[in-house]
């Protein structure tokens, strides 16, 4: 197929050497020409993904028009501040029924809008599917095993994707529950800026268990309440991402927590990093959506008050601890 990648950051270049290698044309397209001028000429993302070679046959392109008209598959990588942005720059230019893989991950913030919402939103003409799990870009750039999910409305298009992404180290699922595998993608984000924190701080593994446990609790809590299906939530787009944003080096939510947790600010903490922070930009989203169904999500509350409040880092694991005391499952009981 003709498939036209939107962002080319490490993801989106990742994404290009996986696809491009199962034998497809790819064209990347990307508002910022200096980085294409780099890809281009390097044939390699040298800040975001070093190391990694993107094909010769891998297009590049600053115009929207081109990009859009060369796809017959487009895929959604850009930072999720700018998926709107981007879905209304290519919305003149998309086809009745043309399907648009989103692969970022976020909730915006003025909506509380999952992205492939947000898309559907400026290009209603379109299909819409996600995928998300477990994919640190800079291991699927080297071809190390992967497992993801790919979550449509209709069966034939996550069909489709997954017989556009799969590969010999790339699995592909799929799943009609695009709503859980969105929230299950981009809610993790916020907790891994919990596990992060407390890695900061010194904490050791079994506060770093407690973050992962107690976060995916709230994950699910919530998801179910917007109507996603509990089994997302133990699954890749759930618990799996969730544990590899907590724990691997390669996360940028995690590597901010872990520098809050040295004393920095969060927005120092993303200078830091060199690379957009999601949570930062879910948090208020998130705590947002609890209180509008009603679902209890201490860890979240703690990251807000902690990046837009005046909790300190040393302060938070003691008010999370002893909250009052409740059963783990309410809905367990003693006969």
């Amino acid at each position: 197929m003709n498939v036209s990648i939107l962002g080319a950051g490490s993801w989106g270049t990742a994404i290009s050497v996986l696809l491009s290698g199962n034998g497809h044309n790819v064209m990347i397209w990307s508002v910022d020409k200096d980085e294409l001028k780099m890809l281009d000429e390097e044939r390699e993302h040298k800040t975001k993904l070093p190391g990694v070679k993107i094909s010769d046959d891998i297009r590049l392109t600053n115009d929207a028009k081109e990009a859009v008209d060369f796809a017959e598959l487009i895929v959604m990588v850009v930072p999720s501040p700018f998926v709107r942005s981007t879905a209304k720059t290519i919305a003149p230019f998309v086809r009745e029924g043309q399907l648009i893989v989103n692969a970022s991950k976020g909730i915006e913030e003025s909506t509380l809008m999952v992205l492939t919402d947000v898309i559907l939103d400026e290009i209603p003409k379109a299909k819409v599917a996600v995928i998300s799990g477990p994919s640190h870009a800079e291991e699927v750039g080297k071809k190390m095993p992967t497992t993801v999910v790919a979550g449509a409305e209709n069966k034939e298009d996550a069909l489709l994707v997954q017989d556009v992404f799969m590969s010999d180290y790339f699995r592909v699922y799929t799943s009609p529950d695009v709503l859980g595998i969105e929230l299950g993608g981009s809610l993790k984000n916020v907790i891994a800026l919990a596990a992060g924190i407390a890695d900061g701080l010194g904490y050791g593994d079994n506060a770093k268990a407690a973050i992962i446990t107690r976060g995916i609790a709230e994950i699910k809590k919530l998801g179910v309440a917007m109507g996603g299906d509990t089994e997302t939530f133990g699954g890749l787009s759930g618990i799996g991402d969730l544990i590899v944003t907590c724990s691997s080096i390669h996360s940028r939510n995690r590597m901010a927590g872990y520098y809050m947790g040295q004393g920095m600010s969060y927005k120092e903490a993303m200078d830091k990093v060199k690379m957009v922070v999601e949570g930062v930009y879910s948090a208020k989203a998130a705590l947002a959506l609890s209180e509008k169904y009603n679902v209890e999500m201490p860890i979240v509350r703690m990251i807000n008050n902690m990046l837009f409040g005046d909790l300190k880092a040393e302060d938070a694991g003691k008010l999370l601890l002893t909250r009052n005391r409740t059963s783990e499952y309410v809905f367990q009981d003693w006969e």
